[in-house]
């Protein structure tokens, strides 16, 4: 399974969009160098309140440009960054990765996806309504999270748009994606 990053976006201060970038730097363990959510331990405001020396599994947020077509049906204009992701990505399926994938991108840097992204209020407030666009129920009740995937930085590196993304599966059991 292969795509391409179509947008990079990092923001050093806390705010719900990312403005897009030339470039970002994937630093080991880190996140994304500049990012207000970079770091070993969790940056997430509502992360830190509940215990601040918590695994920051949410170093890096990618998002499928697929999304941004989806809820464009139902009306709303949503671009890259908009939502808060560092990369934008085009031609995988990132909702159906299992934990534990790698994404090979850019010169070198390696993702490994950690869970799904947890749509917050805050997704409301810069569109009223979209937050249920990108999160609802399937027919059997369960939640249905759509706004993207988390991971940490294994390998880093410069990732910009037009890199390729390369998808290698964990061995083992596929272990589905859940919140983090």
């Amino acid at each position: 399974m292969s795509g391409r990053v179509t947008a990079v976006s990092s923001n050093g201060e806390y705010a719900f969009t990312k403005p897009n970038r030339d470039s970002i730097t994937l630093l080991a363990g880190l996140g994304v160098e500049g990012d207000v959510h970079a770091g070993v331990t969790v940056k997430h405001r509502s992360r830190v309140a509940q215990d601040p020396t918590r695994p920051n599994l949410r170093q890096v947020h990618l998002i499928h440009e697929e999304l941004f077509a989806e809820v464009g049906e139902a009306g709303f204009e949503v671009g890259p960054g908009d939502l808060g992701e560092n990369i934008t990505t085009r031609g995988i399926d990132l909702l159906g990765l299992p934990t534990g994938a790698l994404l090979r991108l850019g010169d070198g840097a390696v993702l490994e996806v950690t869970g799904l992204r947890n749509p917050c209020l805050q997704i409301d407030l810069f569109q009223d309504g979209l937050l249920k666009q990108v999160a609802g129920r399937d027919e059997g009740g369960n939640v249905v999270r759509k706004a993207g995937i988390m991971s940490v930085v294994r390998e880093g590196g410069v990732v910009r748009p037009g890199d390729a993304i390369e998808v290698e599966l964990p061995a083992g059991a596929h272990r589905p994606l859940e919140r983090v």
